[in-house]
């Protein structure tokens, strides 16, 4: 507002430096504008000053609309920025856990071979313990049949101890396919949930 009011001081200064040569010639009389003339001019004056105040009033709302777009676009920019970097983040964490993943089911890879070498070994043991005690017992067959109670009930010990044997190792062996089942249900599940 200050700078209108500044440029109708000017303007009117500027109307009066153009009459100033008018007094400096004519008769004091003769110096006074002529009332349509001040009219005219000031009417000129009053035009250019609210041109002026319109000009920036609506510059002055331009400016404040822009500013306001550069601070959304500055949020937007941010928020972009932070997204970005919560992005990175959740990739990072994914690579870890698939790496985590990979060295399990290696593991369990690893594992699962093990196990079922044992089980061959063990299928092995059980087929070699079988084929002893049928040995066994063509040989107690075969053989002369005890002649005392003390020889029949040594060679039943033995027996009974051959047959605990293969109950302990049978056993033995079905906890472990127990143990082995589980923990590839396990990998299984967890392959499934990733």
């Amino acid at each position: 507002m200050k700078m209108i009011l500044g440029l109708c001081l000017l303007c009117l200064a500027m109307a009066l430096r153009t009459a100033a040569p008018l007094l400096k010639t004519e008769k004091m009389e003769d110096m006074a504008a002529p009332e349509g003339e001040v009219e005219v001019l000031m009417f000129g004056v009053i035009q250019f000053s609210e041109s002026l105040k319109y000009v920036y009033e609506t510059t002055e709302a331009k400016i404040d609309k822009i500013s306001q777009k550069m601070k959304s676009h500055e949020q937007t920019l941010k928020k972009l920025g932070r997204q970005t970097e919560q992005a990175a983040e959740v990739e990072e964490q994914m690579k870890e856990v698939i790496q985590l993943l990979q060295a399990q089911m290696a593991k369990q890879q690893a594992d699962t071979k093990t196990t079922k070498d044992w089980l061959a070994n063990m299928e092995l043991e059980e087929a070699e313990l079988r084929t002893k005690v049928e040995k066994l017992e063509k040989h107690v067959i075969n053989s002369v049949p005890p002649t005392s109670v003390k020889d029949l009930q040594e060679r039943a010990e033995e027996i009974t101890d051959v047959l605990r044997g293969l109950q302990h190792l049978t056993e033995f062996q079905k906890e472990m396919i127990e143990t082995q089942n589980e923990k590839l249900s396990k990998l299984l599940q967890s392959d499934i949930a990733v």
